[in-house]
């Protein structure tokens, strides 16, 4: 019996909550006691799926949640992870190089597993859409924005900011600046994330362009907080970047944990590129099973 999958993508974390090996229930009450990295497993996130039995030539449906216990429309990185969990439960269905789809909340998205040994797996992300009534936006005074999010001036506190927002499956703020640092997404991250301005709030990127095919970057989720990196915020920088005139259409994407590949298509439509891993499977101790089924009670 294996109760839970973990795995990760340049040290972005999920607990794969897999229905076909156990029963557990998953709530916004059980993920973040799953995500708890004292009281739980620790992680990032949950990936809870397959919610059909998996099918070839059919999209694959899954559930993702950040560590808070809120939904997670799309994760770059969560999709490659789960796309390497499905070949490593089922290789001689899912592990060939054939292309598949996996769907969630945001939509469907491709993957194709190119190395199943080494874990590296592409995702598509479609084409984001910068404009104000996808994030949503509001002006400064309260009113839904309209129009484009590119170069949006930005008050945080005392920061004028000058920022770039946009929508791959999930809301993302891009801050150009000339050193991103972990101190800095710490800081500033979370008050960009809650800010009135986004009233479903935002994932927060801090972009430095050290070359037209290099960004650097700092992610800060906004349900998750500070990540050592991130898939969709890495095509999100690499979004804006292209969309300011600042990079190539293929880029390399670095974060504390590791790099990424991003290419753009002349359409603006996404593809992530990048490498991930199983680091443990296991059985809920019986503690743990205990309070997590408390949860699913309390939550009745």
């Amino acid at each position: 019996m294996t109760d839970f999958f973990k795995y990760q993508a340049l040290g972005n974390d999920y607990v794969v909550i897999d229905p076909r090996y156990t029963g557990l229930p998953v709530t916004p009450e059980s993920v973040r006691l799953v995500c708890d990295r004292h009281f739980g497993i620790g992680a990032d996130g949950v990936l809870h799926g397959p919610l059909e039995e998996p099918r070839p030539g059919v999209p694959v449906p899954l559930a993702l949640f950040n560590s808070d216990g809120s939904v997670c429309e799309r994760s770059g990185n969560g999709l490659r992870m789960f796309a390497l969990h499905l070949a490593e439960r089922e290789p001689q269905a899912w592990a060939g190089g054939e292309p598949f789809t996996l769907r969630t909340t945001a939509g469907d998205s491709p993957v194709q597993i190119l190395d199943a040994a080494a874990g590296i797996v592409q995702v598509g992300l479609g084409r984001p859409a910068f404009d104000a009534a996808a994030l949503p936006l509001l002006d400064e005074d309260g009113t839904p924005a309209e129009g484009p999010t590119l170069s949006v001036p930005l008050t945080v506190g005392e920061h004028k900011l000058t920022v770039t927002a946009l929508h791959n499956g999930n809301p993302h703020t891009v801050v150009p600046v000339a050193e991103p640092t972990p101190e800095l997404a710490r800081s500033l991250g979370p008050l960009i994330a809650g800010h009135a301005r986004f009233p479903s709030r935002t994932n927060v990127t801090f972009l430095r362009v050290v070359s037209r095919e290099l960004l650097e970057i700092e992610v800060y989720e906004r349900g998750a907080g500070y990540a050592l990196a991130s898939g969709s915020s890495a095509c999100a920088a690499a979004s804006a970047a292209r969309e300011l005139g600042l990079c190539a259409d293929r880029v390399e994407v670095s974060m504390p944990g590791g790099s990424v590949g991003v290419a753009l298509d002349p359409d603006g439509s996404v593809t992530l590129t990048g490498e991930s891993q199983q680091v443990a499977t296991g059985v809920f101790a019986p503690p743990l099973r205990a309070r997590l089924d408390r949860t699913q009670e309390a939550g009745r």
